[in-house]
């Protein structure tokens, strides 16, 4: 029996370690996101209270930290959009959405510049990231779109290439301010008069089978 159990707590990650990688994965996203000359592997480390050794033995590679990072920003989007659907406004929820959204942009350009990173348009990650924030806009938007609050000529995708567009049209220090009052601009713009809702119509029109080369270079 007690070499059974030595056998099960081998095969499981030490408390200690577990809490090691989340504390690198949160240090990283803060770091980055913040972007300039000072974010560095070695920032990172600091920020999460590690040694740089600890910190290479969870990510080996500049490649495996960046993929850890991207896909667990991802997933807390898909979970935010999910929580949102809970949100008394449907328009308010589908802002809070997109307005996340521009962090996770700013934590992966600052981990593009500061690891010389390129990520390929045509890599698994980039595919994985684009099905799973369109899916999460998409359910954040049909609902605003049944309300009668949002006009439903707009997709998932239309969403997601404005708001890459303006992360990326935007490099100046400050670059994250500029675009969360541009995508307050840009949603207000969307909303319909009170005296235009409740139109019959068909719906929002259904996502294209393929990915936009120019959202997938940004993404």
């Amino acid at each position: 029996m007690g070499e059974h159990s030595d056998k099960t707590t081998s095969r499981r990650p030490r408390a200690d370690a577990v809490r090691n990688h989340e504390r690198v994965l949160e240090a990283a996203k803060a770091v980055f996101s913040a972007g300039g000359p000072d974010a560095s592997l070695e920032a990172v480390a600091r920020r999460a209270g590690v040694g740089i050794g600890t910190l290479y033995r969870h990510f080996p590679t500049r490649e495996a930290l960046f993929e850890a990072v991207y896909r667990r920003e991802v997933e807390q989007l898909a979970e935010l959009a999910e929580e949102l659907k809970a949100e008394a406004s449907p328009t308010e929820a589908l802002r809070r959405w997109l307005r996340a959204n521009v962090e996770f942009v700013a934590t992966k350009k600052g981990m593009s510049a500061a690891l010389a990173l390129a990520v390929n348009s045509a890599s698994e990650l980039t595919a994985y990231s684009f099905e799973r924030l369109t899916k999460a806009v998409g359910a954040l938007l049909d609902r605003a779109v049944a309300a009668g609050e949002i006009r439903a000529d707009i997709s998932p995708e239309d969403l997601l290439r404005a708001l890459v567009g303006m992360c990326y049209l935007h490099d100046q220090p400050g670059w994250q301010a500029s675009v969360l009052r541009l995508l307050d601009v840009f949603v207000d713009g969307l909303a319909l008069q009170s005296d235009a809702r409740h139109v019959p119509g068909a719906g929002r029109p259904k996502a294209k089978a393929s990915r936009s080369p120019k959202y997938a270079r940004a993404t």
